[in-house]
């Protein structure tokens, strides 16, 4: 229980972060203090939302749902306006990676969520949700590191099934079915007979079979389950004297037969479960029946720690420059044959080019510093296609693969720096990026093209004698170049492609001029 101070959040604490998980079925938000390697839970909220039952058959929010979620939002933010911004970390998973495949129908609503917050919002992929599960529900259990985890975690509009070993996660995936998804697909209207559990049941076995096989083979040693909707049904088996510390098949069983007996939604009442899980327990049941039936799960543990916990874990790593975004960057670097000495070069030059202008052109360093760096690292990984339209190559690479620790938020951004880093100025590669984002990204692009035409020769050890300006006010779009005098002269190939890109920027609204 949090005191009235922390939750006014009347001095900030240094040791306190944040996570806001924006769920399909719940919004939760917890406030911790890390404390070594553990962390010390001092706040947390958790609101019903039911965002996945609010989407409509266009895949839009309606607005009795986006109302329901602003509302929550804005409590959620009035506990965390005191912390600050890079200590909090809130993403959106299930409905909101829908409303993003809907044509960028979350656009509108993901702004007017991240204003009522107060911080900004990440749509994280169904695997990169599954890592930071994995990774909540195992910190701090102990046990051998070669002991093989099973984690299975039924959310509200997905489920993620992830095996691991020790602190590693090697087998994820997310899978499109939860407990509200399910619920409406299979008992709408409220009604429970046996025939429509058995065909929700095995609904939730074919979602299952392009993994049943792959993972029965790799094995495990102990299964997990996280969770509101796998707690729920271990309460209900508790309560009813069916089960101790673990669920077994015996009493999933049990349990599906006294839900079946109950007929009606409106009818499970057991005293167990909290009333706002009610309505979506059916529909989580044979999705927990489905996962023991495609996985021939005879016991699972359960645990209290998910996402939240993986999100806190994962924001501290970062804030002590254990960022694992970094070591995927690497690893992508190593598959695609990038010329190592090459981007080391072009990141060395892009970052000087930022500190020089950085703050004029209003860019928050270390976020800008970052990003930019791993753009210069990967900026030529489409070469491993074609040399012809290799910026496309890189990009199409950067938006579709499984980056770990990357939102989707973080590779769209990715992405569009390595498509816009030579040849023409392609602004349909800010399209579905936010106003703010467009921009800042526009701007890092232009450090990244000059960087790159800097270093054409590929010289080894060069240092381009480079000096960057920029104006103020309407003039920021301005960018003079400075080089010592008789440079340029020396280097007519680098003046040629200099004039080149002058033209090219023209496109992106920056005037480009050097002596």
């Amino acid at each position: 229980m949090s005191s009235h101070a922390d939750r006014l959040g009347a001095a900030p604490d240094p040791t306190v972060v944040a996570a806001v998980d924006l769920g399909s079925n719940s919004f939760h938000m917890m406030v911790a203090r890390s404390a070594g390697t553990d962390l010390q839970v001092i706040d947390r909220l958790r609101e019903p939302v039911r965002l996945a039952a609010g989407l409509d058959a266009r895949r839009r929010l309606t607005s009795e749902a986006e109302s329901r979620a602003l509302a929550c939002l804005q409590r959620f933010g009035q506990r965390l306006s005191h912390i600050p911004r890079e200590r909090v970390r809130a993403v959106g998973t299930n409905t909101l990676r829908r409303l993003q495949e809907a044509g960028g129908a979350s656009g509108g609503f993901v702004e007017r969520a991240e204003a009522a917050l107060g911080h900004s919002i990440e749509i994280i992929s169904g695997v990169e949700e599954a890592r930071l599960v994995y990774g909540g529900v195992i910190h701090g259990m102990g046990g051998s590191e070669d002991q093989r985890r099973l984690v299975v975690d039924i959310g509200g509009g997905s489920t993620e099934v992830i095996i691991g070993r020790g602190a590693t996660a090697e087998l994820m995936e997310s899978v499109g079915m939860g407990c509200v998804v399910h619920q409406t697909a299979h008992f709408a209207d409220g009604t429970i007979s046996r025939s429509r559990f058995r065909q929700a049941r095995f609904a939730a076995r074919l979602e299952l079979e392009f993994l049943e096989n792959r993972y029965r083979r790799a094995g495990w040693d102990v299964a997990i389950g996280a969770s509101g909707t796998v707690r729920g049904v271990w309460r209900v088996m508790r309560e009813q004297g069916w089960a101790d510390e673990q669920i077994t098949r015996d009493g999933l069983e049990k349990t599906v037969e006294l839900v079946i007996d109950r007929g009606h939604v409106s009818k499970i009442d057991f005293p167990a479960l909290r009333d706002d899980r009610r309505p979506v327990f059916a529909g989580g049941l044979a999705v927990l029946a489905g996962v023991f039936d495609a996985l021939d799960l005879q016991r699972m543990q359960t645990s209290d720690r998910a996402l939240r916990e993986g999100l806190i874990y994962d924001l501290l790593g970062r804030l002590a420059d254990h960022d694992v975004r970094d070591e995927s960057v690497q690893a992508m670097a190593l598959r695609y044959g990038v010329d190592a000495a090459h981007a080391a070069a072009v990141n060395k030059t892009a970052l000087k080019l930022l500190g020089q202008i950085c703050g004029p052109w209003q860019l928050e360093r270390k976020a800008a510093t970052t990003l930019l760096g791993w753009a210069a690292t990967l900026h030529e990984i489409g070469l491993v296609i074609a040399h012809s339209s290799y910026q496309k190559h890189g990009e199409y690479i950067l938006r579709h693969a499984d980056l770990q620790g990357f939102s989707q938020t973080d590779q769209k951004q990715l992405a569009a720096l390595v498509r816009l880093h030579r040849s023409k100025f392609s602004e349909s590669a800010l399209n579905d990026l936010p106003a703010t984002q467009a921009e800042t990204i526009r701007k890092l692009a232009t450090l990244l093209r000059l960087a790159t035409l800097l270093h054409r020769s590929r010289a080894p050890e060069l240092d381009p004698p480079v000096s960057i300006r920029s104006g103020s006010g309407q003039s920021r779009r301005q960018i003079d170049l400075a080089f010592p005098r008789g440079w340029l002269a020396a280097h007519p190939l680098t003046q040629a492609d200099l004039q080149q890109e002058a033209d090219y920027l023209k496109s992106a609204d920056v005037r480009l001029r050097f002596e």
